[in-house]
């Protein structure tokens, strides 16, 4: 890659330069190159495939491509794994790409071969890019194709931990609510991406002592138009007013979507839902795990409003465990609920089963009858 630009005042490092232009790349459908070691790959996600790009795919590959899929999408297609795998495509055909990585009735057709560091690589680069976790790769030379954006596997290792050193506040203004007019809005660039986060800032909370704190992830669906198939429209609310009943507190409205997947894939998991499968079963049949979020730069955005020390709303037990990681102090922690539906019963049991959210049901019907 191109090293640091030495200029005063211009000196950017080639880090999060080169994986923002390859996550922008991906997300427009585009190919990347991977290099690792000597070794370069050719990279694009599923999505963004068509026939011409099949077909150079056959040409460069030479016999050599293949599909990489994520453990969840394996062992949905009947190949259990604990570790990303790929699939030979000696003749890049699109049908059975699409049975492979797409369709839900897709059934395993070859052997499976362990990823390596670079295909997981890829599958990482796509994550950031919060498009489907299935790629087309090939082996490519070191001089073939130099108008591609290039990255490597070090800079894509390096770019989460960079995204939360590099998180600043970019905007803060007093924006009065219903039922919580002392109220400001404290924008913050980074964390996750190329997307801004939001902390609001209820009341004057005392910041020498534990802060009431909620690490709410953005849900466009419940939050603004009050889907029924959740509950986080409840929280996000409920959570608010309570913050400005008390002594103020700290709510981070985080840009993670369908628990990191991004809402195109949100949509994804919908329809599956809507034909049986519960949120997690509809999340693995796309090829994402249990949970993609992750926390660590809430617990920076905290810091740098001068909090150390929490009182947690949450029926998470992560979100709770990542920010004692981040050495937040978590004082205490308390339950968040929302009203429950005949819409989304199935889907605060899956959360409680699945990924052993505090949710205590008897408590959600004494709040429906209120």
């Amino acid at each position: 890659m191109s090293p640091t630009v030495e200029i005063p005042g211009l000196s950017f490092g080639a880090t999060q330069t080169a994986v923002e232009r390859a996550i922008a790349e991906l997300r427009s459908g585009r190919p990347v190159v991977l290099e690792d070691q000597g070794q370069e790959l050719l990279a694009i996600g599923v999505e963004a495939l068509d026939a011409s790009i099949a077909q150079g795919f056959a040409a460069i590959g030479q016999g050599l491509t293949r599909l990489v899929l994520p453990a969840p999408r394996l062992t949905r297609i009947g190949a259990p794994r604990s570790s990303a795998g790929t699939i030979a495509l000696p003749d890049v055909d699109l049908a059975r790409i699409e049975t492979l990585a797409l369709r839900i009735d897709g059934r395993i057709d070859a052997p499976v071969a362990l990823a390596t560091t670079l295909d997981v690589a890829v599958l990482h680069l796509l994550g950031f890019a919060l498009v489907l976790p299935a790629a087309i790769v090939a082996p490519v030379s070191a001089s073939a194709l130099p108008h591609l954006m290039r990255v490597t596997k070090t800079e894509i290792d390096d770019f989460r931990a960079s995204q939360v050193r590099s998180l600043r506040v970019v905007g803060r203004a007093p924006v009065p609510l219903e039922g919580a007019l002392d109220t400001e809005f404290v924008v913050f660039r980074g964390g996750e991406g190329l997307r801004d986060q939001v902390a609001i800032v209820v009341g004057k909370p005392d910041l020498s002592g534990p802060v009431p704190v909620r690490l709410h992830s953005a849900c466009l669906t419940g939050d603004l138009f009050g889907s029924l198939k959740c509950d986080c429209g409840d929280q996000l609310r409920d959570t608010v007013q309570r913050m400005a009943r008390s002594s103020g507190g700290i709510l981070l409205y985080l840009d993670q979507e369908g628990r990191g997947n991004g809402i195109a894939n949100k949509m994804k998991a919908y329809h599956l839902q809507s034909q049986g499968f519960d949120t997690y079963e509809a999340d693995a049949a796309l090829g994402f795990d249990l949970d993609q979020r992750r926390f660590d730069f809430a617990a920076e955005m905290l810091r740098q409003l001068g909090v150390t020390a929490v009182e947690i709303l949450t029926n998470n037990p992560q979100k709770i465990a990542a920010l004692k990681a981040a050495g937040i102090e978590v004082a205490g922690d308390r339950r968040v609920l929302g009203r429950p539906t005949a819409e989304n019963v199935r889907y605060l049991a899956s959360k409680r089963d699945r990924a052993g959210h505090y949710i205590d049901f008897d408590a959600l019907a004494a709040r429906a009858s209120d």
